[in-house]
């Protein structure tokens, strides 16, 4: 027999969630046939099977925890395809469809079901582990908030309550009590995705650890616009890629981070680490929730690299296909709001990072403008920025500087080009 274990990840990833098994128990595997999808803090991932063999039984249910080195599945080297098939083993497309008396079967059975009447909905990994230690499944708190009794909810029970679940109960506790459900009203309850939640959670992080600050400022778009509407098509012509504004914020930003460092570092203990490299992240909104993959080395690319880069990156998202080593590393942050419709916004930080810039809608507003013969008034495409940075190790003179070289550079975006 063959043990199919999750295989290491990343340095900062050390688990996952079961999104979908790919195949089903019975089924001939070769060597290096997806098994497995496995959903990350950050991507999903496909297990590969390091040998051919029959999937003979899967270890664990769809939306169950695993770690690296965990074993989730056993193939047999000799077995032959077609043999039964577990309910559990199959993919999460065919559970669905199951029907409602299969459903029924996976309740616990034996002294567990005879013996309080009750059927308690349960994962069949939870199931075994529960007979192995002989633990009543009535006796078992489930964390999850449609009751279903996992391993780990298992495993909790028998070592008497983890730190996590004592933690968390002590958290429930301070936390604000639902308002009841009104039976007579329509309502859905949504299982959030593993991704989802570390969003959530690392979102409030930030608020908590971070000395979060925000300034603004506005930045006269006509320049800019100008540009692109007498280069879009000859650039278009000539790089095969559109000329948008992300190329020109990105080269902005990096021109204000080689002159105010400290926004392209991170705080690491008692120590300020400043990056000399510009990796930018440019939020990109997903299916599944923000993510944010990064344009490496940002200073040596041209406007064309950029934008080219940036459309790889944001297709890859919305395909969900981007890989860890895209989603990882970056040092300062760009995210568009303005692709909503946003009109000003006080964007979060990104940790560790130290600072990220918010670009907003574009809108035509009367503004007061100089010329030879004098102020007058003229409408102008104006757009609200935003700099949310750390007041830890960004000082508000710093950022405030950091934000008008910006707008300096965007409103004559001719030096952007000359200076690379």
């Amino acid at each position: 027999m063959i043990e199919v274990k999750v295989p290491e990840l990343a340095e900062s990833i050390t688990e996952g969630t079961i999104a979908k098994w790919l195949v089903n128990v019975g089924d001939k595997v070769e060597k290096g046939d997806d098994i497995v999808e496995l959903e990350t803090d950050k991507v999903n991932i496909q297990i590969s099977a390091e040998d051919s063999g029959v999937l003979k039984e899967t270890k664990k249910d769809v939306d169950d925890t695993v770690e690296v080195g965990e074993i989730i599945a056993v193939l047999d080297e000799n077995g032959e395809a077609g043999g039964t098939a577990a309910s559990e083993g199959k993919p999460e497309a065919e559970k669905k469809e199951a029907p409602a008396k299969e459903a029924k079967e996976e309740a616990p059975k034996a002294e567990t079901t005879e013996e309080t009447g009750e059927r308690h909905i349960a994962s069949p990994a939870a199931r075994k582990l529960a007979r192995e230690k002989g633990i009543d499944l009535s006796e078992v708190k489930s964390r999850d908030p449609l009751g279903r009794i996992r391993t780990e909810d298992v495993k909790n029970h028998s070592e008497g309550g983890s730190k996590q679940e004592t933690k968390a109960s002590g958290e429930a506790k301070k936390a604000p009590q639902p308002a009841a459900q009104d039976p007579g009203k329509p309502s859905e309850r949504i299982k959030m995705s593993r991704r989802r939640q570390t969003i959530a959670n690392r979102l409030v992080d930030v608020q908590h650890t971070a000395a979060m600050l925000t300034t603004f400022n506005e930045v006269d778009m006509t320049a800019v616009m100008d540009l692109r509407k007498r280069r879009k098509d000859a650039f278009l012509k000539k790089h095969d890629v559109k000329l948008g504004f992300m190329s020109f914020f990105t080269k902005a930003v990096v021109g204000a981070l080689k002159e105010f460092p400290l926004l392209n570092a991170e705080i690491q203990g008692n120590e300020i680490l400043v990056k000399k490299y510009y990796d930018i992240g440019i939020a990109v909104a997903a299916e599944e929730g923000l993510v944010v993959p990064v344009v490496r080395d940002a200073d040596r690319l041209g406007f064309a690299g950029i934008e080219r880069e940036i459309g790889t990156l944001a297709a890859k998202a919305r395909d969900n296909s981007l890989g860890l080593k895209e989603l990882t590393g970056g040092s300062f942050t760009i995210t568009n709001g303005g692709t909503f419709g946003s009109l000003m916004s006080t964007p979060i930080l990104n940790a560790p990072q130290v600072g990220i810039l918010g670009m907003h809608s574009i809108q035509r507003r009367p503004v007061t403008v100089q010329t030879d013969e004098g102020e007058k008034i003229e409408t102008r495409p104006m757009m609200y920025i935003a700099l949310s940075y750390d007041h830890r190790i960004v000082d508000g003179s710093e950022a405030v500087r950091f934000l008008v070289r910006i707008k300096q550079m965007l409103e004559d975006p001719e030096q952007l080009l000359l200076e690379g």
